[in-house]
């Protein structure tokens, strides 16, 4: 009875193992540095993910590339626009978990260098696939350095999180007004 106890995890760990470096495919982004004045890609593809399954991995179902026909999807599952711009307006913060299809992104506080004694933490919410005023949420955080090393919430400027988001939007246009006018 040992014995097959003993297979039976043996099974499981390798199966578990294959499951895992399937879905270990992806890409990763890193900022990158523009010139004065450029505006763009704030982001670049470095040391891409490979997968023992091959380009994609195991595909079940459909097959996303052919599902990324809505316009300005980009295979993510909020709107790309809003995605992009979001990273690009909030690129001067360290992003802590950026969810693409969920369309969540967090970030950890960050101390302007004017006032090192506050800090700032955003939660940007992009809310469906299409590019509209509501699609976007931003919930911002501040605190404050009590003088003894101890942060304590403090207010936000009232309308903060409504500056951010006319920020993005603003953003998220350029960025659909460039890929039309590159497209034409």
């Amino acid at each position: 009875m040992k014995k097959t106890t003993f297979h039976l995890t043996i099974i499981s760990t390798a199966l578990l193992s294959v499951a895992l470096g399937a879905c270990s495919g992806g890409k990763v982004l890193t900022p990158r540095k523009r010139q004065a004045g450029e505006i763009g890609k704030q982001y670049e593809e470095t040391n891409p993910r490979q997968t023992i399954f091959g380009e994609g991995g195991i595909q079940f179902g459909n097959d996303p590339k052919k599902q990324a026909g809505a316009a300005g999807s980009g295979g993510i599952g909020v709107n790309s626009y809003l995605w992009r711009a979001c990273l690009d307006t909030i690129a001067f913060m360290p992003v802590t978990s950026a969810d693409p299809f969920g369309g969540v992104i967090l970030t950890d506080w960050f101390s302007p260098s004017e006032t090192p004694a506050e800090r700032f933490k955003l939660n940007v919410y992009v809310l469906g696939r299409a590019l509209r005023a509501d699609g976007i949420r931003v919930s911002v955080f501040r605190q404050i350095d009590d003088g003894t090393g101890n942060w304590r919430d403090a207010a936000v400027e009232q309308g903060a999180d409504r500056k951010l988001e006319d920020a993005i939007l603003t953003r998220a246009r350029q960025l659909r007004n460039e890929t039309r006018m590159q497209q034409n």
